[in-house]
């Protein structure tokens, strides 16, 4: 996957997050749960744009751990919605089997940037 396709599948994460948010209940649990989901669902996808941008290798690995601590937050949040009893979990099947597929893709290109990295300093 080249990184114009993964900019736009977190795009589409982040959209799906968003709706997500929008449909949880008006109440303060609902309201907090969707507040915080959409902060660590949106954010992997900005932080993967500026990764790209990135000035060195170190930099590049650097935003990548933040896309990862993201996509894991957002994973939380997810149990939460489903655990607490906002969502049903069933209904959040596919965003989280796409949560889990981009954290794969990330914790593999962090581990393919470290070995670079690490290639480098010998």
């Amino acid at each position: 996957m080249n990184s114009e396709d993964l900019k736009k599948r977190l795009k589409v994460f982040a959209l799906r997050i968003i709706k997500l948010s929008e449909n949880l209940p008006n109440n303060i649990t609902g309201k907090t749960l969707g507040n915080q989901i959409i902060r660590s669902g949106t954010s992997p996808g900005a932080n993967y744009r500026s990764a790209c941008l990135g000035k060195s290798d170190k930099d590049f690995l650097n935003k990548l751990k933040m896309v990862e601590e993201e996509l894991d937050e957002t994973l939380y949040w997810q149990e939460l919605i489903i655990e607490s009893g906002l969502v049903k979990a069933n209904l959040l099947d596919d965003l989280m089997k796409e949560n889990h597929e981009l954290l794969k893709i990330i914790v593999s290109s962090i581990t393919t940037m470290k070995k670079k990295l690490n290639s480098n300093c010998k």
